[in-house]
């Protein structure tokens, strides 16, 4: 019974971070790119790519997240050691992986175009780290599960 608690904590939690990046997405990040194109008007021109990169990294971010309910729904169901969780663990390496080519493109795009700010610089270094550690720790996670179900599966035919 605890670990309803806990599922539901952590799918509070994914949707949580799933509202934030929505909000981040549909307010700050237009207004945030008024103001840049507005303060240094020599850069003005890669607003909108900026934009639309931003933009499409989420549509592999929001995959995984909903990757990842599945699979919290799964633990919850007391089926966790499922095809449907190595799939979903697969899934959401993949999407890590996209998001980090992604901002790969994204930051070389900006190096070509002069405007890759030391600040930005760091800023996709920390995210493409990031997409890196989830992408090895889900292969991780997928190969365990993988390992553990073929141990299920043959200690159900041994008995």
């Amino acid at each position: 019974m605890k670990i309803i608690g806990k599922t539901k904590f952590l799918m509070g939690t994914v949707f949580g971070l799933g509202i934030i990046v929505f909000l981040l997405s549909v307010i700050a990040l237009p207004m945030l790119a008024k103001e840049v194109a507005l303060t240094y008007p020599e850069y003005a021109y890669l607003k909108y790519p900026v934009l639309i990169g931003l933009y499409l990294t989420t549509i592999p971010f929001y995959f995984a997240l909903y990757q990842a309910i599945k699979l919290l729904k799964l633990i919850e169901n007391n089926n966790p050691f499922s095809e449907q969780a190595v799939n979903a663990l697969r899934k959401i390496k993949y999407c890590a992986a996209a998001i980090g080519v992604m901002y790969i493109f994204g930051m070389i795009f900006l190096g070509t175009q002069n405007a890759l700010h030391p600040s930005i610089f760091i800023l996709g270094f920390v995210i493409l780290f990031s997409c890196i550690v989830i992408s090895v720790f889900t292969a991780v996670l997928q190969e365990l599960l993988d390992h553990a179900i073929k141990i299920k599966t043959e200690n159900e035919l041994t008995i």
